[in-house]
């Protein structure tokens, strides 16, 4: 299930560019695809729990919950836009760092000199990934910044939502945030959504269809279910193969290329991850 996830969320990287490429606008695509997964939620939601009911203490977190995956979805689409797959792909890389400096600013974490060289390694490589994308540099470090905006808000949402894991199921989340997250989209993407030319043929329709059901639905799913089986710590290290199996990806179906040294960012992320996962700093229990 864990492999499986990963699976899903690498190939998503280069499905979402090819449906970007061949068509679709960037927020056009977005206010779709999140509009599809919203009534996939509530409906299954509905079938299998007979309801959407959250208390009203916990309205607040889930609307800062939906603002932020509204921007994590802005920064996706247009890094992805202007900038290749991979190069996203290995700069995703780093979300677990910005995870651990939203922990230290919360207070859920202890700073320790592990994590603060592991943060400054990652850093470094996310630098030479933008040194080495080549072509037109304000374009490429436009869409660095994007990936890394996509990674922050991506942590952000993830510690936003993670107590209301003990009272919610993850579909029930989903049912209530993902609408809330396309409103926004819609509105903000309306000019582009009314320009938006409609006959893209079946492949990118397919591939629509996949990025909603399986990066967005089935990964819910799956990426849960084997947290409960093998434990978060066990299941976010294995996680982080993503940005590499999403580079490599990029690579052999869209053609595209990597230099060396953005395989070295990609080594340096790599390791600041494992790093500052190789001591405990937590000051509460998972």
């Amino acid at each position: 299930m864990l492999l499986g996830t990963i699976l899903l969320w690498a190939l998503n990287l280069s499905v979402t560019k090819y449906i970007l490429t061949h068509g679709f606008q960037p927020l056009s695509y977005a206010t779709v695809r999140y509009g599809l997964a919203g009534l996939v939620f509530v409906a299954a939601t509905l079938y299998l729990e007979r309801t959407l009911r959250v208390a009203r203490r916990d309205v607040p977190v889930l609307v800062l919950a939906a603002g932020l995956l509204f921007l994590n979805q802005l920064a996706f689409v247009f890094a992805l836009d202007v900038t290749t797959a991979s190069t996203i792909g290995l700069v995703l890389g780093a979300i677990p760092i910005f995870a651990g400096l939203l922990g230290l600013a919360l207070g859920t974490e202890r700073p320790t000199r592990r994590f603060w060289l592991s943060a400054a390694v990652s850093a470094l490589g996310v630098g030479l990934v933008a040194a080495g994308s080549g072509g037109d540099l304000g374009r490429d470090l436009g869409g660095i910044l994007l990936g890394l905006a996509t990674a922050a808000t991506w942590a952000a949402y993830s510690v936003t939502v993670a107590p209301l894991m003990r009272t919610y199921s993850p579909s029930r989340m989903s049912a209530v945030v993902l609408p809330v997250v396309w409103v926004g989209l819609l509105l903000v993407g309306l000019p582009q959504t009314a320009d938006q030319e409609w006959s893209l043929g079946w492949e990118v329709w397919t591939l629509m269809a996949f990025a909603t059901l399986g990066p967005l639905v089935v990964t819910n799913v799956l990426w849960f279910r084997s947290v409960h089986r093998i434990g978060a710590n066990r299941a976010t290290l294995a996680a982080n193969l993503q940005p590499f199996v999403a580079a490599v990806l990029a690579v052999i179906l869209l053609s595209e290329s990597l230099t060396w040294l953005q395989v070295a960012g990609g080594v340096l992320i790599a390791v600041a991850i494992l790093a500052v996962r190789g001591r405990p700093t937590s000051l509460q229990a998972a």
